[in-house]
């Protein structure tokens, strides 16, 4: 339950930090040719403080569709999903999925609607169509561990934390769950 109470006080910033992306939407998504550079400086990154600005730029692209009706959906649905209007917020992203079932982050953004409504069955499904999209979505993954851990399944958890640290090591959250998990998994005899 902490999992879920940390996700909601982190997405209000993640979507006033989304929204001034959004305001200027160029295409971009997962499809960018830019990505497979972002990421080979986010895997090189030996540093929090150098890695931030790289996941940020990433963020900023897989966020952008470059469709303007679709792009100022997305705007409409973090809104409410910050604001706790997650029928609302689902209804959106499931909008976006409708008209354009390519674009990984509206997948992406309805799972954690879905995690956030205690969905967490729709969420799996949203998550899987997300990295069958973009397979180095690091939020994604993490998204996977938080729901191994909700249903009390720390070897999996420990699994997808540790396919986050693969595309994003310099990821804190993530490290601290693998060294929790680790630990925890250890003393079980696992």
């Amino acid at each position: 339950m902490a999992a879920v109470g940390a996700i909601r006080r982190l997405v209000p910033g993640v979507v006033a930090a989304a929204l001034v992306v959004l305001s200027a939407s160029p295409r971009a998504d997962q499809t960018d040719p830019e990505l497979d550079g972002l990421f080979e400086r986010l895997g090189a990154a030996t540093d929090v403080s150098t890695a931030r600005p790289i996941e940020a730029e990433i963020w900023n692209r897989w966020l952008r569709s470059g469709d303007a009706p679709v792009d100022a959906l997305m705007r409409e649905g973090m809104d409410a999903m910050s604001e706790g209007r997650l029928d609302e917020a689902i209804d959106l992203f499931t909008r976006i999925i409708e008209a354009r079932p390519d674009f990984a982050e509206g997948w992406n953004k309805r799972a954690t609607a879905y995690y956030l409504d205690d969905q967490l069955a729709a969420s799996v499904l949203d998550i899987r169509r997300t990295l069958a999209l973009e397979p180095r979505h690091f939020g994604a993954i993490s998204g996977m561990g938080l729901i191994f851990l909700r249903r009390g399944d720390a070897a999996g958890a420990l699994d997808a934390f540790e396919r986050v640290l693969d595309v994003n090591p310099q990821a804190p959250g993530a490290r601290a769950r693998v060294e929790m998990l680790s630990r925890t998994l250890r003393g079980r005899g696992v």
